[in-house]
């Protein structure tokens, strides 16, 4: 069985075609790719075609990838193009050796804002609320760990990075291709909005203060708030919610920001609700 549409040769880098996989690195880092976004590598290809809630615009691979994809290849819709290229000619087009052989573009849609999402979200399992963060591998690191420990979206203020970066989306293992999430917004306005939705908001700060998960009651409706590594949660976010710690050894106060949501999601997992 294969893909229902043509593949489409592709065998000049300026080919307006796949304009859309042009110097992706120097796209990434400017947001040039506007509505539209890019997956690489097989196991985020598999996701965008059997789990994501984005559509898909076109797959890019190089031509040794086309044999060993064949059956994946069979899930791709009659619509979406196929342009396949030696793998020179794909090198030249990302701008950088593309040694997975296999991009494809999504279209972002409408991401909803916090007011919108929670409207329609259902308030039995977790959130995992983001704010400030804006290194992709802590971004894509903490999609997965939601997606993993069964929480039920991820809420982003306006500075943390985009969770569609491709090197967010790769790390996420393809979590933020299907796991529901909004952006938008300060980070108080996020977590006002959320507390106002009934949500228990924690608020996780390695201060002394703060209370030791362990001694607190899992809420029916939680929130797991983090933040950027090195600052932390800025005075007003911690002083809206309820403050939180991870109990660790004498000494030492600081764990990376997406395993301090593992461990956090992981405590309540099953437990909320």
């Amino acid at each position: 069985m294969g893909n229902p549409m043509p593949v489409l040769p592709v065998s000049d880098p300026a080919d307006p075609r796949v304009a859309a996989y042009t110097s992706i690195r120097e796209k990434d880092l400017t947001s040039g790719h506007g509505g539209r976004f890019i997956v690489e590598g097989k196991v985020t290809l598999e996701t965008l075609l059997t789990r994501s809630r984005f559509a898909i615009e076109s797959l890019f691979l190089a031509e040794s990838r086309m044999e060993p994809l064949a059956e994946l290849l069979a899930k791709v819709p009659a619509d979406v193009a196929v342009y396949t290229a030696p793998q020179e000619v794909m090198d030249q087009v990302a701008g950088f050796p593309m040694h997975r052989g296999v991009l494809a573009c999504g279209l972002k849609g409408n991401i909803p804002q916090t007011d919108e999402f929670l409207a329609s979200h259902s308030p039995a399992s977790p959130l995992l609320l983001l704010s400030d963060i804006s290194n992709h591998d802590n971004t894509g690191a903490c999609f997965r760990n939601a997606a993993a420990f069964g929480a039920g979206g991820v809420l982003l203020d306006e500075r943390c990075c985009d969770p569609l970066y491709r090197k967010a989306i790769r790390v996420s293992s393809g979590a933020s291709l299907f796991l529901p999430y909004a952006q938008g917004g300060t980070g108080l306005d996020m977590v006002n909005a959320v507390l106002n939705a009934g949500y228990t908001v924690w608020a996780m700060s390695p201060r002394a203060e703060a209370a030791s998960m362990q001694s607190l009651p899992v809420p029916d409706r939680l929130a797991i708030l983090l933040g950027a590594e090195g600052p932390g949660l800025p005075d007003a976010l911690i002083k809206a919610a309820t403050p939180v710690r991870i109990p660790m050894s004498d000494g030492f106060d600081s764990i990376n920001v997406a395993t301090a949501g593992a461990i956090a999601l992981a405590h309540v997992f099953g437990k909320s609700g």
